[in-house]
């Protein structure tokens, strides 16, 4: 479990350590990561690679269509890194992979099954998400959601490729919403 150090009101240092007996800080181990609101873009606007302290090989930040990676939301800023995008790692137990336009009816279903994504939480500058909202949730949570008639959206090119180890192809594009970049492609 990481030990985590607020920097600022809106990043914060974490390590996978635990904290040093000599300083009471957290002592950067090998899988050292800071978290906050910094999706680098690059080109079209997809996620750059996180910076990682530690071995990152085998990781891939592409996206369930096989393109590059794009940001899910900023306001909230989401994703496990709290970086805009659904971007995971070791650290990510749940795997935040899929990018979700939440409803109300996926929010309540959350809320049932002990996931409450509706109150916010201040000491975890998390604000609490309305319908409409972006959000990287877990995949086992939304497939759950899926079975059960509840699913929220899905923004197919932000949501990550590793959501495919837990739930098909299938069934994120049938909650697919992806729009494109310009209004202008909408008269095609």
């Amino acid at each position: 479990m990481p030990f985590c150090t607020a920097i600022s009101s809106t990043s914060w240092w974490c390590t996978s350590s635990s904290l040093s007996r000599e300083t009471g800080r957290a002592d950067p181990g090998p899988t050292a990561f800071a978290v906050g609101p910094q999706c680098m873009t690059r080109g079209s606007g997809a996620c750059a690679a996180r910076p990682v302290v530690g071995d990152n090989s085998g990781m891939s930040d592409r996206n369930v269509l096989g393109g590059e990676l794009e940001p899910c939301g900023t306001d909230p800023v989401t994703g496990f890194y709290r970086d805009g995008c659904c971007k995971t790692g070791p650290e990510d137990l749940g795997s935040h992979t899929i990018c979700a336009v939440v409803t109300a009816e996926f929010l309540e279903h959350q809320r049932r099954i002990g996931n409450d994504l509706s109150t916010p939480v201040p000491q975890f500058h998390f604000p609490g998400l309305a319908p409409g909202d972006r959000w990287c949730v877990t995949a086992a949570n939304w497939l759950r959601a899926h079975r059960d008639g509840a699913a929220a959206f899905v923004v197919l090119a932000s949501t990550h490729e590793r959501a495919l180890e837990i739930v098909p192809l299938e069934a994120l594009r049938e909650h697919a919403i992806d729009v494109p970049a310009s209004p202008g492609a909408l008269d095609d």
